[in-house]
């Protein structure tokens, strides 16, 4: 996946937008995939990504998140946390699926199918750059942001 062109996409987000990821290119993009709206990591996450924004912004690059909650879900999260970027829903697994960030989880104990937390850097031309997978959320919006700023 890297330094192949980053699998195109259109789906609903936040601010009543639909986005076609081909549609960003001439900018650097972070697509950061997350498990679930509301929970610790995700938060903790979301909020790193958020505070390093005006960072990203004067690189030229859009962060998007995504995850499988439904739009309303996105909305609460994103008013409540005061995001300066949009979520993107994905509740049909396209996205997920193309990035291959579905897999199976223990959770209590069962076995459960979900979004393995995984962050992409593509480039300004469109092409995948960096392929972060089983993210730990402290200290990773800073790394992306030097991998952005690398570019």
């Amino acid at each position: 996946m890297i330094d192949q062109a980053a699998p195109d996409f259109t789906l609903p987000a936040t601010g009543g937008q639909t986005i076609t990821l081909s549609a960003l290119r001439g900018g650097p993009v972070v697509l950061y995939f997350y498990p679930k709206d509301n929970t610790p990591g995700c938060t903790t996450e979301t909020q790193d990504f958020r505070d390093l924004n005006p960072e990203f912004a004067a690189a030229g690059c859009t962060v998007l998140g995504i995850s499988r909650d439904s739009m309303k879900s996105h909305e609460n999260f994103k008013t409540k946390l005061g995001l300066p970027f949009e979520l993107l829903s994905d509740a049909e697994e396209v996205a997920c699926g193309l990035y291959g960030v579905i897999k199976m989880k223990n959770m209590y104990g069962k076995q459960v199918r979900g979004i393995e937390r995984s962050t992409f850097v593509i480039d300004a031309a469109g092409a995948v750059r960096q392929a972060v997978r089983g993210v730990k959320v402290p200290g990773h919006a800073q790394a992306v942001l030097d991998v952005v700023k690398a570019l």
